[in-house]
C-alpha cells in the first residue's frame, strides 16, 4: 500500500503536477495540504477521471487539505477537524479509514515567528491533537498521521541548525510538542525506516547514506536558490502507531517534483514524501 503526503501550496496551479504524480506512483492515498480552495471549487472532476475519489476540508485562498483514494478503496467514515481545536476556522485536518487503516491528515499551523500570538496558537493546536488523540484513539491500533507539521523535530532535520537555533519550525517549544506525539505511541517512520548498514532509502534509493548526515529534506523557500544550495528542511512528516511502523517497508522524497522545467508547471515549495506499506 503506497500512501504519499504533500503539500501542494495551491492545487489548481499543481493540478498538472498532481496528476502526473498519480500517474507515475499510483498510490492507493495521496494526502494532500495547503490545497487554499473551498470544497465547491475542489477540482474533484479531474481527479475522478483519473481514478481517484477525493475528500476535501477546504477554504478559499488559504490552508485545506484532501484525501484522494484509488476507486475502490474509498475512505470511510470522513473526520473534519477535532473538538477544541483553538482554530475552529481553519481547515487543517482530514481524518478518514482506509480498509483497516485510519489516516489523519494535517497541516499544523506554521506559527509565524515565535513570540507571535500565532505561534501561541500553534502550540495550543499541537497541545489539543495530543490531548485529542489520547482521549479517543487507541495507539495499539494502525493510525498513521501525515503532512506539512511545520516542525523539524532535530537539527539532522535543518540544512543550518546554528542559523535556525531558537526559531519558528526548530524551537524548543515546538519539538516538545512533537515529541509528546511519539511519546503517545506514535512512530517517525522516515526516521525508523532508515537503513543500519548506511545504504540509503532517498529518492535515488542507491547511493551510500550516512545515517546522521542532515536530510532528507521536504521543504525548500523559493528564494535564494535554496533547493539547488541544499537549504531545506525536514518538515512533512508521517507519524503512526507500532501496528504501522511493523508494516512499513521503505519512506522516501520524491525530490524531482520539487524540480522546475518538468513541463509540469511551477513546483510546489515541499517535496512529496512516498510511504510504501506492506
Amino acid at each position: 500500500m503506497r500512501v504519499i503526503s504533500w503539500n501542494v501550496n495551491g492545487i489548481r496551479a499543481r493540478m498538472p503536477r498532481i496528476l502526473a504524480l498519480l500517474a507515475r506512483h499510483e498510490p492507493e492515498v495521496l494526502c494532500l495540504q495547503e490545497t487554499k480552495v473551498q470544497d465547491a471549487d475542489f477540482p474533484a472532476d479531474l481527479l475522478t477521471r483519473a481514478g481517484y475519489g477525493v475528500l476535501a476540508h477546504g477554504q478559499p485562498a488559504y490552508n485545506g487539505v484532501a484525501i484522494l483514494t484509488r476507486m475502490g478503496t474509498a475512505p470511510l467514515h470522513p473526520e473534519p477537524g477535532f473538538p477544541g481545536n483553538p482554530l475552529p476556522d481553519e481547515a487543517r485536518v482530514l481524518a478518514a479509514t482506509v480498509g483497516d487503516l485510519r489516516i489523519l491528515d494535517l497541516y499544523v499551523p506554521n506559527g509565524r515567528e515565535v513570540g507571535h500570538e500565532y505561534y501561541d496558537l500553534k502550540l495550543r493546536w499541537l497541545d489539543r491533537l495530543s490531548d485529542w488523540l489520547a482521549e479517543t484513539t487507541d495507539p495499539t491500533r494502525p493510525l498513521i498521521l501525515v503532512g506539512d507539521f511545520n516542525i523539524a523535530p532535530s537539527d539532522r532535520d535543518v540544512h543550518d541548525p546554528a542559523k535556525w537555533a531558537g526559531s519558528n519550525l526548530v524551537s524548543e517549544a515546538e519539538r516538545a510538542r512533537f515529541q509528546r506525539l511519539i511519546g503517545w505511541g506514535l512512530v517517525d517512520l522516515q526516521r525508523a525506516a532508515e537503513p543500519k548498514d548506511g545504504r540509503s532509502i532517498a529518492h535515488d534509493r542507491s547511493a551510500d547514506h550516512d545515517p546522521t548526515a542532515p536530510g532528507p529534506f521536504t521543504w525548500w523557500d523559493y528564494r535564494f536558490g535554496a533547493f539547488s544550495r541544499g537549504w531545506g528542511l525536514r518538515i512533512d512528516l508521517a507519524l503512526a502507531t507500532a501496528p504501522v511502523a511493523a508494516r512499513c517497508r521503505r519512506v522516501w522524497v520524491d525530490r524531482e517534483e520539487r524540480k522546475a522545467g518538468t513541463g509540469e508547471g511551477k513546483p510546489s515549495d515541499h517535496a512529496p514524501l512516498v510511504i510504501d506499506l506492506d
